[in-house]
This record gives C-alpha cells, sequence and structure tokens, in this order.
C-alpha cells in the first residue's frame, strides 16, 4: 500500500511540474526593439509651415556643443536642460537649416545665474548672428554682432528684466534685408540689414549654424520650431 501511495505522489510531482514549464515558457517576449524616431523633413522644397525641432524626449538632431568647459546637457520634463558651465553651455542643429524666409519658435527659462540663459545663433543669409537673451549682467538683448558690435553696443540693444523658473517665448524671423526678433510678443529687434555687416562673437562660432547657448547660466529649452515662410524675394538656402 505505502508503495502504491509513493507511486501516485511522484506521478502527480512529474505532471504538475511539467504543466509549470509549459506556462513560463508559453510567456510572450518583450519587445526590445526601439521605435523609430521621425526626423523633422527641412529642405528647399518644402512647402510653407512649421516642423519641430525637438520632441520633448530625447536631443535629436540637437548635438551638445563641445565648448570645452560647458555644463552638463540632457533632456528632462520635455526640456532640455543647459547646466552652469565656466562659460558656455549649449546644443547645435546638426540637420539642414534655411538661410532665408523662416521663423524660429521657442520657449526658455532661466534657472540660476545672472547672464545671458538664450544665445540663438541663426543663418542669416550667408552670414550668422546671435540673439542674446538677457546677457551682461542679466538684462541686455539684442543681435551680436552688427557692424562687429556686440548686442551690448550697437543699434538692436535694449534692456530688460527677467524672472528665475519662468518661460519666456522667443521668435526669430529672418526675412531678405530684414532681421526681426520678439519676446512674449513684443518686438525688441527691427534691424535692417543692407549694407551692415552681420556676425558672431568667435566664442560662439561653434553654434552655427543654428545653435542655443547660455554664458555661466542653469537654463531650460522647450518648444522649438521652425517655421518655412513664403518665398519672397529669393529662395532659402539649405546647408
Amino acid at each position: 500500500m505505502a508503495v502504491r501511495v509513493f507511486i501516485l505522489c511522484l506521478t502527480l510531482c512529474l505532471v504538475t511540474s511539467c504543466h509549470s514549464s509549459k506556462v513560463m515558457t508559453s510567456r510572450p517576449k518583450k519587445d526590445t526593439q526601439q521605435p523609430k524616431l521621425e526626423q523633422p523633413q527641412i529642405s528647399k522644397n518644402m512647402p510653407p509651415g512649421q516642423v519641430s525641432l525637438f520632441d520633448g524626449s530625447n536631443l535629436g538632431q540637437w548635438k551638445i556643443t563641445d565648448f570645452g568647459d560647458q555644463g552638463n546637457v540632457y533632456v528632462k520634463d520635455e526640456s532640455i536642460m543647459l547646466q552652469t558651465g565656466n562659460s558656455l553651455t549649449g546644443v547645435t542643429w546638426v540637420g539642414p537649416v534655411l538661410h532665408m524666409n523662416y521663423e524660429i519658435n521657442l520657449d526658455a527659462m532661466r534657472l540660476n545665474g545672472d547672464d545671458f540663459f538664450c544665445g540663438l545663433t541663426f543663418p542669416v543669409g550667408d552670414s550668422f548672428v546671435t540673439f542674446v537673451v538677457g546677457g551682461w549682467a542679466g538684462y541686455v538683448c539684442g543681435i551680436s554682432c552688427v557692424n562687429f558690435y556686440d548686442a551690448s553696443d550697437n543699434e538692436t540693444t535694449v534692456k530688460a528684466y527677467f524672472d528665475n523658473n519662468r518661460w519666456y517665448h522667443i521668435r526669430v524671423r529672418v526675412t531678405p534685408g530684414r532681421i526681426q526678433c520678439w519676446l512674449d510678443d513684443e518686438q525688441y529687434v527691427d534691424l535692417e540689414t543692407p549694407g551692415k555687416h552681420l556676425g558672431t562673437r568667435i566664442e560662439v562660432k561653434k553654434s552655427r549654424p543654428l545653435g542655443i547657448a547660455s554664458w555661466r547660466t542653469a537654463a531650460a529649452i522647450k518648444n522649438i520650431r521652425l517655421t518655412k515662410l513664403p518665398d519672397s524675394a529669393s529662395t532659402p538656402e539649405i546647408h
């Protein structure tokens, strides 16, 4: 009798073990393939309209600018975070760009520091300039450089005061013969460019053709968008 009970128990154990093994092996495998990210389609043939240059999840075609002594750069809360460096900290766009008849829109916030929290470098035809927001002790805005003069000392110089931890909307518009810049829908720059020498400071050369940087200041950047405008006097160049 004892032998029969032992054989019966052993048989039940084997059946249970086999059933458990089948259950474990029948579980579906996790899909480890990463979804493909769509890149913004920018070309000279693109129709007028807006494209996003930052999806809020990763840097995409923005690359950390190697200024040499920059702070950390990373994505958090759908924003590009620029930590305080010894000088400049920023990102540079490595995709195609428009050189004329376009707008750049973005939101920028100063987290801490007392200098510019957004230096937006962008193309103007064959030249490049930087719209400085909150530079020179934190309250100067303007275009660097116009006729070799910085934003602090040329016809675009405007003084403004900025709060930490507040988002500011920045819009730059480039059309033949004109650069226009707005902060929160208030126009700060309306520069006629014919006959003027346009350029950037040597420090931000690595931000060209399109880049965003801060100077010894922690900042956050989000909602970066490019809008192609209808062609007016010229066809936008694509590099």
